[in-house]
């Protein structure tokens, strides 16, 4: 399919960075016709056209013991990033430059460079990158899109490139881009913030890192989840100002909304206080413009899609909708024992997202699957 950027295609993307975990584990899903299938293959009858995957650099502990969350670590990215290229979908590569999850809450070194700092963490990220794109290289494998980082809001490696230290994000964000540039000058890099509805958040972290020196880049990636990020018209106002502001393609780099709020309990067989719970309680629903029922997700799906390709100049790109497998089978939570004492995380586990995936608790397909496949968007 070639780099996402050249094609103009509007991204119809999916992140399943789980899935090979969730098929270890038993999780089957059906096409609409109610046959079992590959994941994979579903998904691109519905039209999906790209495929986010992240990358952990070790999520294991020191006793072999692995974190969970789909352990994203080299050996299953790859083996992800083969199945997406054998069905001529592109791939966004993201490098979280953590063991774990990386996000505004928390970003942990990994562990093989807890101690570093300035430029023995710099030199860190940039051989990290150049190793790990030149072993997708080697696999026959490489990327469409590169992402620098995960939800960069509060930066990254702390506390060296915490916010507001704009100095070191910029530096240590600069290693990667230019370890990307080394082995692919033209390939599209993406830089990531969450909480999309946030004007004012994207315009100080972009303006100060452009004012520390930050190197060129080609996508902004956004979260947005409507149940923590704002209404969908705040989402769109961001779009249309970043858009005019920096002249850079936008994408929605995660995003979700959920179907349903009946409880899965008996599908993941946890105890209740092994249980994470949903993501989406109750008082953060009523902030939000869309019921949580399978037609509100169509509608929501439908409306986020239209915003999307008005954003001026053509540079709403897209979007990746995050985790839409993540049904709830026994053993697949966001994280294990060993990854909560690594995060120092008091827990529990279990899986908060199944209420949000575009596949009900059996893995039948949902009707925001439909409204997907039939949006053309720019193409």
């Amino acid at each position: 399919m070639g780099k996402i950027s050249e094609k103009k295609k509007f991204i119809k993307g999916m992140d399943v960075s789980s899935l090979m975990e969730l098929e270890s584990l038993g999780a089957k899903f059906q096409d609409e016709d109610g046959d079992q299938r590959d994941l994979l293959t579903i998904l691109q009858e519905y039209g999906t056209n790209a495929i986010r995957l992240r990358l952990w650099n070790n999520p294991c502990s020191y006793q072999g013991e692995p974190y969970g969350g789909g352990n994203n670590d080299m050996e299953t990215t790859i083996a992800m990033a083969k199945r997406v290229k054998e069905r001529d979908m592109s791939v966004l590569l993201d490098l979280h430059y953590s063991d774990f999850w990386a996000d505004p809450g928390k970003q942990i070194k990994p562990k093989a460079w807890a101690d570093f700092t300035g430029k023995r963490l710099e030199y860190a990220v940039y051989d990290y990158t150049l190793a790990v794109l030149r072993n997708f290289r080697t696999e026959g494998v490489f990327p469409d899109m590169i992402q620098i980082g995960n939800e960069l809001s509060n930066g990254l490696l702390w506390p060296d490139g915490k916010r507001p230290n704009y100095e070191n994000i910029a530096m240590l964000v600069n290693a990667g881009i230019r370890a990307v540039r080394t082995m692919d000058p033209d390939i599209p890099i993406m830089i990531h913030l969450d909480n999309g509805g946030n004007n004012e958040l994207y315009r100080e972290w972009f303006d100060s890192y452009f004012e520390n020196d930050g190197a060129d880049f080609d996508i902004i990636g956004l979260s947005y989840y409507p149940f923590w990020h704002g209404s969908l018209a705040d989402l769109e106002y961001n779009m249309n100002d970043l858009a005019k502001r920096y002249k850079k393609e936008l994408v929605v780099a995660e995003v979700s909304m959920g179907f349903t709020m009946e409880d899965y309990a008996k599908y993941e067989k946890l105890k209740p206080q092994e249980r994470k719970g949903m993501a989406t309680k109750p008082e953060l629903v009523k902030k939000i413009d869309y019921p949580m029922t399978k037609q509100g997700q169509a509608d929501f799906m439908a409306d986020l899609m239209k915003r999307i390709v008005t954003v001026p100049d053509g540079l709403g790109r897209g979007f990746f909708y995050w985790e839409p497998a993540w049904i709830p089978v026994p053993g697949s939570g966001w994280a294990t024992e060993a990854s909560l004492k690594y995060m120092k995380d008091p827990g529990p586990c279990g899986n908060e997202w199944a209420n949000q995936a575009l596949f009900d608790y059996e893995g039948r397909p949902l009707p925001a699957l439909d409204v997907i496949k039939k949006f053309h968007g720019l193409e």
